[in-house]
């Protein structure tokens, strides 16, 4: 449960801060430009909400354009009796709320068609959206997106001024990797240290390691000493390298105990630090990564049998201890663990960076994860790709189980990335479908009807409505167990 409420937590920040933001850059467009925005919410409040109409300290604060009022005239009566007509301005305030529903935010602009749904008079008014100039409606509505996008390239800055870029180098990985048997059918080998592809190094293990290797036509690794080129000769899909079980490659960790936890079935079976295991249950292991596919297969066993749960759950270990073959017996816990850590048998490498330094490499890390993003959502087509949607739990998921504030950070500015590249889609509803429009409109010079707009607004929200509740039915399922 203290997990669930840390990413929870997590989640719940990140996503208020990105969309209050993303508002407040559509937000401060429309103020510069005289626009007046009658509503500015976080989160969402049907039937209820709590509001504020007040927003001199916003003017005095950003030193915005005052919102353009009509002029009424008005009789007044002096002490003397005496009538007069004066003319008189109205200030109209916006109106600051928090919604109870937390799924997002919105900035409700005057004159606009938009999901708030407000209804237009034939009348125009001069602070409205729709009277103003094509030029200041496009930078409106592509300031939301902007926010979130300079946004995040501050946080990778500033994530980099901080902590720095921690990483073992591929090449530096010196037990190599382990393959799965798709991996060995191309020529990999268990040990083999990638080095390159025809379309560069390797720098991290991380899921550009993949990308490359899914790109490439030929990966050089390096094999007993001797480096060994091995030629692709089939497509290979980042999706299914990253969801295959085992996976396609991953580092590999002998199964070497670096610590025993104490109470632990580990502890009691007497397992020691510096105990290297060598089996399970007669299934040869020689990595840390082959002794948890142990562990998964039991697990399934278990899943197919729950009877034979406790039995299933007493395994026998055998290991080297000082160079000498032994065999401990004991019973797993009911999450399948033994009680032990490993150790990490690389030093990392950190790259630091000074303030002016690590402006420009936030930039280009960024635009490489915006452009990596870009390149994956080719998958989203495919059945495979679809199945993978996730929702709010998957991104919560995201989140670690406790709290780092470097990796809340990284996931900020990753959801950062993702909110201004699917808000500027073109799909109606959202910003980039009010962008589509607008740039028809500056082609053309016609500008398409209230009631073609309305329409279209309805069926962009729709599929808005549509993929949020695919991909957190997914989320349903899996968590049930049928995905």
């Amino acid at each position: 449960m203290e997990v669930f409420l840390i990413k929870a937590l997590q989640f719940f920040m990140s996503i208020s801060l990105l969309v209050l933001l993303h508002e407040l850059g559509h937000f401060c467009f429309a103020k510069l430009f005289g626009v007046r925005v009658s509503r500015f919410y976080l989160f969402f409040n049907p039937k209820f909400h709590i509001a504020s109409t007040y927003d001199t300290w916003v003017r005095r604060l950003f030193k915005l354009q005052p919102e353009v009022v009509p002029t009424t005239e008005v009789t007044e009566t002096d002490d003397d009796g005496k009538t007069k007509t004066v003319k008189k301005k109205e200030y109209v305030g916006t109106e600051y709320g928090l919604g109870w529903l937390p799924l997002g935010g919105y900035c409700a602009i005057d004159g606009m068609i938009d999901e708030t749904n407000q209804k237009l008079s034939e009348e125009t008014h001069p602070w409205e959206f729709r009277v103003k100039p094509t030029w200041q409606r496009l930078l409106i509505m592509i300031g939301g997106v902007l926010v979130n996008f300079l946004l995040a390239l501050f946080i990778y800055s500033m994530v980099l001024y901080t902590w720095g870029e921690t990483y073992v180098p591929v090449q530096q990985m010196t037990h190599g990797l382990e393959f799965n048997q798709q991996a060995k059918q191309l020529g990999f080998e268990d040990g083999d240290i990638l080095l390159s592809t025809d379309k560069g190094e390797f720098k991290k293990f991380d899921a550009d390691l993949f990308r490359m290797l899914a790109d490439a036509k030929e990966v050089t690794v390096k094999r007993n000493g001797d480096n060994k080129a091995i030629a692709i000769n089939e497509e290979l899909s980042l999706l299914d390298m990253l969801k295959s079980d085992p996976p396609f490659a991953r580092p590999l960790t002998p199964a070497l105990v670096d610590s025993v936890l104490p109470g632990t079935p580990a502890e009691k079976a007497g397992l020691h630090k510096g105990d290297l295991l060598t089996s399970i249950n007669g299934h040869e292991v020689n990595s840390f990564g082959q002794f948890t596919d142990q562990l998964a297969a039991i697990g399934e066993s278990i899943n197919e049998m729950p009877a034979d749960s406790l039995a299933k759950r007493h395994v026998t270990i055998t290991l080297l201890r000082d160079g000498a073959a032994d065999t401990i017996a004991a019973t797993l816990t009911a999450e399948l663990k033994l009680g032990f850590t490993t150790k990490n048998p690389y030093t990392p490498t950190t790259v630091e960076y000074g303030f002016l330094e690590s402006l420009p490499a936030g930039v280009g890390y960024g635009w490489h994860v915006l452009t990596s993003y870009v390149d994956d959502l080719q998958y989203v087509f495919t059945s495979d790709g679809a199945k993978s949607l996730g929702g709010f739990g998957t991104i919560g998921g995201l989140f670690p189980d406790t709290w780092d504030w470097h990796r809340f950070w990284m996931m900020t500015a990753l959801l950062s990335i993702i909110l201004a590249f699917m808000n500027i889609l073109p799909i109606p509803a959202l910003d980039g479908g009010h962008v589509l429009f607008l740039l028809y409109e500056m082609i053309t010079g016609r500008k398409p009807s209230d009631q073609f707009m309305v329409r279209a607004e309805y069926i962009g929200f729709g599929i808005v409505i549509l993929l949020m509740v695919v991909a957190n039915l997914n989320d349903i399922l899996r968590w049930l167990g049928y995905m």
